[in-house]
Parts: structure tokens; sequence; C-alpha cells
């Protein structure tokens, strides 16, 4: 008895409906992954920086923040390092390590400062990532911050955050 092998059939040609999401066609699986993991090598979570930055000892790291002395009073992440965007090219190298990754953040998601922060990094040979949601998501999470008063921390807000879970199970 001879067992015949068949090629697997080729997927079906996407035809895209007529909807605004849809309209252009999703990009390739290959194409995506190669998308997604380059995403993740430039960018960190707000928890993922918290659960390191809360498991003690070194995260391997340092988080900047971009924001103005005004916007650093009002609430920081613990242990950040301050340092504007338009300070950058004079004062990064004698502040920061380059064999220490840099996680930069600004205030949210409606700013840049972060990104621009992160590029000015970059083109002085840091190796980077921007923290996805800033300062804003920070505390939106419930994670603690320290202002010029001292410590503080806010309830999570149930649209950032599951309420009563260590994480968000993603």
């Amino acid at each position: 008895m001879t067992t015949q092998l068949t090629a697997p059939a080729a997927p079906a040609p996407f035809s895209a409906p007529d909807n605004p999401v849809l309209r252009v066609a999703p990009a390739a699986p290959a194409d995506a992954a190669a998308y997604f993991r380059a995403s993740l090598a430039f960018h960190a979570d707000v928890s993922d920086v918290a659960a390191a930055l809360a498991d003690g000892g070194d995260p391997g790291f340092v988080v900047l923040d971009s924001r103005s002395t005004g916007s650093w009073d009002q609430g920081h992440v613990p242990g950040a390092v301050h340092l504007p965007t338009a300070l950058i090219a004079e004062q990064a190298e004698r502040l920061l390590d380059k064999s220490v990754p840099v996680v930069t953040y600004c205030w949210g998601p409606g700013c840049n400062g972060g990104t621009r922060a992160a590029l000015a990094l970059a083109e002085l040979g840091f190796r980077v990532k921007e923290m996805l949601g800033g300062f804003e998501y920070w505390v939106r999470e419930g994670f603690a911050f320290e202002t010029w008063e001292g410590s503080e921390r806010r309830a999570a807000d149930p649209l950032t955050a599951p309420l009563g879970a260590d994480d968000c199970g993603c």
C-alpha cells in the first residue's frame, strides 16, 4: 500500500470587506511577527517595568523621566533619573552608564516626549526602550510614585488595571 502525500492547501486569498479596519489587508503572518517582535525591542509596558523594579535588586535597566522639573515635582517613578529631553545631549553621558539599558517615559500616550528622549539617547549610543503609557499609566495602574512632598499612591483605574489581580494576564 502506498501513501500519497499531498501539499497543504494554500490559504484562501484575503478578500477585504468594505470597512475601514480591513480596507487595507492585514500583514502576512511572518511580516506581522517581525513587526511585533521589533516593537517589543523598542517598548516596555508600565506593569512590566513596575514588576521588574518591585523584585528588588538590580532590574538591569535605569528609568529616565524626560519631563520638566515642574512635572517631575508633581510626580515621578520612584528611583527614576530626571533628565529633561533638552538636556540629554549635554548631560546623559555624565549621568548614565552606556552599558545599562535606559527606559524613558514622559507624561502619557498623548505625549511623544519619551520617544524624543529615547531617540536622543540612541543617537548618543545608549540602548533604550520607551515605557508605553508614560507617567499617566504608571499612576492609573495604581503604582506608587514620588512627588516633591513625598510618596503617593492612587487606586488603580479599573479601565487600565484589573482590580484585585497582580497583573492583567497578558
